[in-house]
């Protein structure tokens, strides 16, 4: 079987990707996720606070007059030490390089076109097949009307493309009013690929000390339905590739997510819960369905069930809505 895809013009072996994750914090990790067979590695991101920690400049408005109300101490991560530094980032990215000969893709997680935005030209330097771009923007201004935000993203995206010449994928959000529109608005900004969705962690409250807490929850398959009806809906009608990053957990995940449309189909909870060794278990599991339908590679079935091929178009609309309300027995 021929498992082999491309990703923004990169050759994979195979459509598994590991998506940004503590996996890719050490390169003994990145060289054991080679080993099991992964076809790429997106870097854990860099973050933007990081970066402006550098100058001092975010180090002072955290800290200045935080002394007076104890509770905000614990408000930010010690950013000197949470990850590593952009320095440290750069050269774990070049040691991944000289050991590895998968693709490995930077990433970086942000919200300005500042000064970070040069970073995204370090990381080409520093050897980075291409860069993911994390935009997290939580606008809790009701003044701030959506249409700036979208602008917002869309000038991040074109002062890094400005910067590199590199394959560049952004890590889109599913909260926008017209995400068919945003994705093409992305596309002319400079992307080569989208990955969708962005998981955005929320908070929890702690009642009993009355302070919001952070409260990290993996993902499971269920979660792979929001992405898939998008990949299979903008497969064909943006001139990007596409990946999906969220509920990929089987191999039934991974050839639901390239009968969408995706190229390729990144994981990280499956992988943090039940080891590596599910990289080819998974692949395994792949080939052997392949097989038996008498698929002879994974290019065959890539956007095979989207919304241009399938012959209901309108199950991936309204249409799907109404009709899985109708399917729950009716009780009376």
């Amino acid at each position: 079987m021929d498992l082999s895809t491309t990703y923004m013009g990169m050759n994979l072996r195979n459509p598994l990707v590991a998506s940004s994750s503590p996996l890719s914090h050490k390169v003994d990790t990145i060289c054991k996720l080679e080993e099991a067979g992964i076809g790429a590695v997106v870097m854990y991101s860099l973050f933007e606070e990081q970066i402006t920690l550098e100058s001092q400049q975010l180090d002072y408005f955290l800290t200045h007059g935080t002394e007076s109300y104890a509770e905000a101490l614990s408000y930010f991560p010690d950013l000197g030490e949470y990850n590593v530094g952009p320095d440290e980032y750069l050269n774990l990215i070049r040691k991944a390089k000289e050991k590895v000969n998968i693709p490995i893709i930077g990433s970086l997680n942000g919200v300005s076109a500042g000064g970070w935005v040069k970073y995204a030209r370090m990381i080409q330097e520093a050897g980075a097949d291409a860069l993911e771009l994390n935009v997290y923007y939580l606008p809790t201004d009701p003044h701030l009307p959506g249409t700036d935000v979208e602008q917002m993203m869309v000038d991040v995206v074109k002062a890094v493309r400005q910067e590199v010449n590199i394959p560049l994928a952004v890590k889109m959000a599913p909260f926008f009013s017209s995400i068919p529109n945003m994705a093409k608005r992305l596309a002319e900004a400079g992307a080569n690929a989208l990955v969708l969705f962005n998981r955005f962690y929320q908070p929890d409250i702690d009642i009993e000390n009355l302070e919001v807490t952070p409260h990290l929850v993996l993902s499971d398959s269920d979660e792979l339905r929001l992405p898939l009806r998008w990949t299979a809906i903008l497969y064909g009608r943006v001139p990007v590739d596409l990946a999906i990053t969220t509920g990929v957990h089987t191999y039934q995940d991974v050839l639901k997510g390239l009968m969408a449309g995706a190229k390729v189909t990144m994981m990280a909870s499956e992988l943090l819960q039940n080891g590596m060794e599910r990289i080819g278990q998974i692949l395994d599991e792949v080939r052997a369905w392949m097989e038996e339908y008498e698929y002879s590679s994974v290019q065959q079935m890539i956007g095979s069930v989207s919304q241009k091929n399938v012959k209901e178009p309108a199950a991936f609309e309204r249409a799907n809505y109404m009709k899985v309300l109708d399917s729950y027995p009716r009780l009376v």
